[in-house]
């Protein structure tokens, strides 16, 4: 007779618990990504942080300034700004990528905790959903400030100057799918 015991399926009581996990571990990732996406979307214009990608390697402050000097100077050309909104747009943009690059840390930490909490011998519920609920704490910080900003440049910007920024916006999501 053979001894080897073949796998039995998980019980029932394990499938939602096993549900659980799955839904509060993507929820984790949607949140982070979310919030990468916008973050990187505001910060970047053309293809990304070089090296590792946006939610990668450590970011250079000084990097960070020059890469939003470039996206600004084409943002510039874009809509024709005039030297009066250049200099309003700047320190909106700035200002707002400033208060944003520090949440790509918490991030980070959050990612590697999850991991941490999920890969134990027996799952924390309690932590996950602590967890769960400081990323979607987080994700709501920065789509606040991303809005603000957004609404600033906004008013700083004409009627006609939006208009032609929406479109170029839409140009750059077709070609990206």
């Amino acid at each position: 007779m053979d001894t080897t015991e073949t796998p039995r399926p998980a019980p029932e009581a394990d499938k939602p618990r096993r549900r659980f996990v799955r839904r509060v571990a993507i929820a984790t990732a949607i949140a982070g990504l979310a919030t990468g996406v916008g973050i990187k979307a505001f910060a970047s214009s053309h293809g990304g942080w070089h090296r590792g990608g946006f939610m990668g390697a450590a970011i250079d402050p000084a990097m960070v300034d020059e890469h939003l000097d470039r996206m600004l100077k084409h943002l510039y050309v874009e809509i024709d700004a005039t030297d009066a909104q250049k200099q309003q747009l700047a320190p909106i943009v700035k200002g707002a990528a400033q208060d944003l690059l520090p949440l790509r840390t918490q991030f980070q930490d959050a990612r590697r905790q999850a991991v941490d909490l999920l890969s134990r011998e027996r799952v924390d519920r309690a932590a996950l959903e602590a967890l769960r609920a400081d990323q979607l704490r987080l994700a709501e910080q920065a789509s606040i400030r991303f809005t603000q900003a957004l609404a600033d440049v906004a008013d700083v910007l004409t009627p006609a100057q939006r208009k032609q920024l929406a479109e170029r916006i839409g140009r750059w999501h077709g070609r990206r799918g």
